[in-house]
């Protein structure tokens, strides 16, 4: 069975996120093996300057390599990545599939992004448009469109 990894900085903490999240992992578990990483940012003050910034996104960038699976396809939700329809996301999800891997890793960063070397390590870089999102919700749209492309593959009546 595929499995599938996906990597979020923070933890949820509002019962109506947790609630929406657990339902998707759920959903998803009848198609793959799923695997939810929740990791911790890395704190900041409340007015980092850039090179502070800089230096908690290297710190995170140690934990979220070191938790890919080991030969997962491997993809970075940013905002210059290249964007999807739902459609066209299942289908990258099959070619994935078909190429041999058998697994994916997706990564949801923290609020200030990623480290650049997080994003030269990726196989792929997804974005989910240019509008900005709460991390929290992007959590949330990404399991749906996550359960969204496994139902679109498997022929499934959820994708109208």
């Amino acid at each position: 069975m595929f499995e599938i990894t996906l990597i979020t900085m923070g933890k949820l903490k509002e019962k109506f996120y947790l609630s929406a999240a657990q339902e998707y992992a759920k959903r998803l578990s009848g198609y793959c093996r799923f695997t939810l990483l929740e990791l911790p940012e890395y704190r900041l003050p409340d007015a980092p300057g850039e090179a502070e910034i800089a230096a908690g996104l290297e710190k995170e960038a140690d934990e979220i390599l070191s938790r890919i699976p080991k030969g997962a396809w491997f993809c970075v939700f940013t905002p210059e990545g290249k964007e999807l329809s739902s459609e066209a996301f299942a289908g990258k999800l099959a070619e994935i599939k078909l190429s041999g891997k058998s697994s994916a890793c997706f990564l949801i960063g923290s609020s200030f992004g990623m480290a650049p070397r997080v994003k030269q390590r990726a196989d792929f870089r997804l974005s989910m448009g240019p509008m900005t999102f709460p991390h929290h919700l992007a959590r949330i749209m990404v399991l749906e469109q996550l359960y969204r492309a496994e139902a679109i593959q498997a022929g499934s009546r959820y994708h109208k």
